[in-house]
């Protein structure tokens, strides 16, 4: 199993951090590892204490399924075929902000969870930390 690197977590975090810089929020930002084990984490200054582990967890919820986490949270609304999924694994966060991280080479060795705005703003900046080149 690949996995992301250390130095490979601290760019991934910069990128979201200078992405949430340049949207004006304090956000929490998590990077965890290939099994889903936190490698990485920041607190911006002023970010909401509610939202670390939040981000911490849209991190494994993104790793746990290899996908967004705003399309988990379609597909666990009522009626849907992942109803409830959100109790399992100690809780998971169903909305935006957490993203797979991929390789060069198109492998997924981690993932990215945001929290401390808007879903459409965590959504953002899970984006670009998830984009930066690695």
């Amino acid at each position: 199993m690949s996995d992301i690197t250390q130095a490979q977590a601290d760019t991934v975090l910069e990128a979201a951090r200078n992405a949430a810089e340049e949207t004006g929020t304090a956000m929490n930002i998590a990077v965890v590892d290939a099994g889903g084990n936190l490698k990485a984490f920041t607190r911006m200054d002023g970010a909401w204490l509610g939202s670390i582990d939040i981000s911490i967890k849209k991190a494994r919820t993104a790793r746990y399924f290899d996908m967004a986490t705003g399309s988990i949270g379609e597909l666990s609304q009522p009626g849907g075929p992942l109803f409830n999924i959100e109790v399992s694994n100690g809780g998971l966060i169903t909305f935006p902000g957490g993203l797979p991280i991929h390789s060069s080479a198109g492998t997924i060795i981690g993932a990215i969870g945001v929290s401390g705005s808007t879903v459409e703003n965590d959504h953002s900046v899970a984006s670009a930390g998830a984009a930066a080149e690695l």
